[in-house]
């Protein structure tokens, strides 16, 4: 299927040279694709780490730390084995103890 662009308002096919940059750029996007599903999924573990630091400092109230520090465990290694955005986008996070 032939693209096309407006070029002062009139539909214009994509010459052959525009089809081909514009499949690079695709092609481009494509590879990023598990790179920004990774800084995404970093992004929200990093987000429920700072939410819960208080929880592992030694003057926190909480007595019996070892829910939390396995939670924490959990959110750090959360990244591991994954290679693919489909095993990205299967990641389920841990439970807040």
């Amino acid at each position: 299927m032939t693209r096309h662009h407006l070029i002062n308002g009139i539909e214009v096919p994509f010459t052959a040279e525009e089809e081909a940059a514009r499949d690079q750029e695709e092609a481009q996007w494509n590879a990023g694709a598990f790179d920004r599903a990774m800084a995404d999924l970093r992004e929200r573990r990093n987000r429920l780490l700072a939410e819960c630091d208080w929880t592992v400092l030694a003057d926190s109230p909480i007595a019996d730390k070892t829910d939390w520090e396995t939670y924490r465990t959990n959110l750090r290694d959360i990244t591991n084995g994954l290679t693919t955005v489909e095993d990205v986008n299967a990641v389920v996070f841990p439970t807040k103890p």
